[in-house]
Order: structure tokens, then sequence, then C-alpha cells
């Protein structure tokens, strides 16, 4: 499966690469060795380095033979970074999506929605307040030790006062009520009913309608003339997000959040055998959550800015997808 997606992707590579041609590290084994990395967990390239030096296995994958010296760790970074530059995740993913519709492994009419925490690759204390001119005019006193004097206890501290110096992209965000505000993103994925296999991906910044947001734009891209479906948890469960849903010919199977308020989904859906159906195979997406947080060692990322982070989540769902339809063909073989 991957090797049919890198042939695919050849000309991406020539377009990336330009006229200096192919540098180092080729493109196709840059990204088999990510996937690898994804696929058991291996927490840096030095890491992985190392065990492609004696995994024969690994070395078979990716392309090396037996007595190929493996790259240095830095020249892989640097060479993993510029293809951090262009859109060959979400080109890779598109591919695999397509390869599980060809082989009639895709739902075309019950999806699944979701959103999870990405935790940012920065520090609580990195999160301090936006200097105004004031503040530039007037600097906190140094103590005798040359640090400045200040206090930030008991200080409110919100997204439109306060900034990460680590990663400005990344927002303090609390994903259920009661639990720790964190520096982060937001990952959302679209999943079809049959298998469980994502379809589609976004990374937004994290927000109180992000997930509403993610979720209407990644239905955006589905044939107007046809019918589907979409479950999804309480936080789908506003009126404004139902119309919306309904002007797309979706029906919303989300669930229903009547604490303390009277819920936008009505008898007229629930009442419907579908409607519980939709409520059961949504949990698979946690499925989908956990391999990508756990085995993909996503929980919290190790890159700093949006597009990266993005580039990395694209990949992870990728090779979940990957996972997947191996099982798949295994359990029908």
């Amino acid at each position: 499966m991957v090797d049919e997606a890198l042939k695919e992707l050849s000309n991406r590579f020539d377009e990336i690469y330009g006229e200096d041609g192919r540098k180092s590290i080729p493109p196709e084994r840059l990204l088999r060795a990510l996937l690898l990395q994804m696929l058991y967990s291996v927490r840096s390239e030095r890491m992985l380095m190392e065990q492609m030096e004696y995994n024969l296995l690994f070395r078979w994958f990716v392309g090396l033979s037996g007595n190929e010296p493996v790259w240095h760790p830095t020249v892989f970074t640097k060479n993993r970074d510029r293809l951090l530059e262009g859109a060959v995740a979400e080109e890779f993913f598109s591919l695999i999506v397509e390869q599980a519709r060809k082989k009639k492994l895709l739902s075309d009419e019950h999806f699944t929605v979701d959103g999870t925490l990405i935790e940012a690759w920065a520090a609580q204390k990195s999160f301090q307040r936006k200097e105004s001119d004031h503040d530039l005019l007037n600097p906190p006193p140094l103590d005798g030790s040359g640090n400045p004097t200040v206090n930030w206890h008991k200080e409110k501290r919100s997204n439109d006062t306060h900034q990460s110096l680590t990663d400005p992209m990344a927002r303090l965000y609390k994903k259920t009520r009661g639990a720790e505000a964190r520096l982060g993103y937001l990952g959302h994925v679209l999943t079809e009913n049959r298998n469980g296999l994502v379809v589609d991906v976004r990374l937004t910044q994290a927000g109180g309608t992000a997930e509403r947001e993610a979720a209407l734009a990644m239905l955006t891209g589905k044939p107007a003339s046809k019918r589907i479906t979409l479950g999804g948890d309480r936080g789908y469960d506003t009126r404004g997000f139902v119309a919306a849903t309904r002007e797309l010919k979706v029906t919303p199977h989300v669930a229903q959040n009547n604490t303390n308020r009277r819920s936008a989904i009505d008898e007229r859906t629930t009442r419907h055998e579908g409607y519980g159906v939709s409520q059961r195979k949504r949990k698979r997406v946690e499925e989908v959550f956990g391999w990508i947080k756990t085995i993909a060692l996503q929980r919290q990322t190790r890159f700093r800015g949006m597009e990266r982070v993005a580039w990395m989540f694209t990949f992870a769902a990728a090779a979940y997808n990957l996972v997947r339809m191996r099982n798949l063909q295994l359990s029908i073989t």
C-alpha cells in the first residue's frame, strides 16, 4: 500500500526539490522512515537511526541494503524539515483513502466526527502576558540577581491577554469541564461508520467553537446530491450546527445535550433506528485518537507552529488507516 502511494507522489517530490535534485535522503525513504517511527512508537530520530543500524526489517522497509550506512540524525532531521514544508502528508493521506475506496472498505452514507486536544511543545510557564507599549516603556524592576521581580500569583490568564513565547500559535484550552487547561491544538477527524477508517482530517487552533467549525469544513466536500448521516457527541448539539448540517443535506445524529437546556435534536431524529446505530458507531472514533496518541506518539507534539503540527497529525491519520486496512484485509482472507 505504501509503494502504491509513493509511486503516485513521485511528481510531487520533483516539484518540491526542483532543479537541485533529490537531497542526501530520498523523500520516499524519508517517508518510510517516518512511518516506521509512528508504527513502532520510536520516541526520537536518534533512536530511529540506532534501530535502523541493526534491524534488518526496518532496513528492508525503508529501502536500505544490509551494508548501506544509516543517516546521521541531524541530516535526517534537516531533510525531514524540508519535507514538512510541502503538502505531502495531505496527498499521502488522500492516496491511502482512495485505496480504501477502491477496495470498497468505505461507507459513503454514514459518518462520525470528533476532535481531540493535541498538547503543544510548550511549557505552561511560557504562556505569558502579551507586552504592550506601556510594558516596554516601564519594565519591571530587577532584584539583586538581575532577574525581574514579577508576581503572577492569582493573575487571570486568557488567550486574549496572554500568549506562549515558545509556540505563539498554541492556545490555552481544556477539553472537558473540570480538567486542567493546557496549551495545545485541536485535531479533528471524520470517520466512516462501516470500518472506522478516517476519511478527512483537520487541525485548528483550540477554541470553544473549533470542533463544530472544523466539522462543517470537512462536510463541505461531500457530494451535494447525496444525503448522509453524521454522528457526534453532545458538544455538537447546538442549534446553529444542527441547522448548518441540514442545509448541507446532512442528517445530524449527534448526542442530545439536555443539561439545563433543550436539545436541538428532537424525536423526529431520535425515533429512527439509525440514530441509535450512529450513537453506537460514533464511539469507535476514540480508537483512532487512542492509536494516534499512544502508538503514533501524538499526545504531545514535538513540533511548533500549526502547519508542522497539522502535517504530523495528518500523517499519523494516514498511518492509522494503513494499519486498519491491513487488519481488515487479514480478517477477510
